[in-house]
């Protein structure tokens, strides 16, 4: 089956080669929904490396990158659904993107609704994994590498 023909599963209803997979193959996501768009078309692909990638690199090692690989191949996706996408001035520039999945599995079928954060470091949008514990106080640098301290920077967006 060519998915590149088909419309991208991120639901703006372009053909995946003019949507998500450019940047699926290094093209930097222009905005923080649009790399949000570009993940969910990446589990629907299987395309694991990519979440990886576009997780913030402070977390990338902790990402349990064989249960990723099996929820994305066990699961039949069946939709996305983009609620909002606020930009918020500063350095780094963040981002949270309000957005509801649904996905069919052995067990059923689901959806997850989740308010992501997001950073821009050093022109490329990262994706802050609240599953992933960033190992950081409140005083200490930064796990973006913006020269700031945790809680003047990513820490504010993780509990909003």
């Amino acid at each position: 089956m060519n998915l590149t023909a088909q419309n991208c599963p991120c639901g703006t209803g372009l053909p995946l080669d003019q949507c998500c997979a450019p940047y699926h193959h290094d093209l930097p996501a222009p905005s923080a929904e649009q790399l949000m768009r570009s993940r969910y078309t990446a589990y629907v692909l299987g395309l694991v490396d990519y979440l990886a990638a576009t997780t913030l690199p402070a977390q990338q090692a902790a990402l349990d990158r064989a249960a990723i690989m099996a929820w994305s191949a066990q699961s039949t996706w069946l939709g996305l659904k983009v609620e909002s996408s606020e930009v918020f001035a500063g350095q780094p520039e963040h981002a949270q993107v309000t957005f509801t999945a649904r996905w069919h599995d052995d067990q059923g079928e689901h959806s997850h609704h989740e308010r992501s954060a997001f950073v821009r470091v050093n022109g490329r949008w990262y994706f802050i994994d609240p599953t992933v514990p960033l190992r950081a106080g409140r005083n200490d640098p930064c796990p973006c590498d913006s020269g700031q301290k945790f809680k003047k920077c990513c820490a504010a967006y993780l509990r909003a």
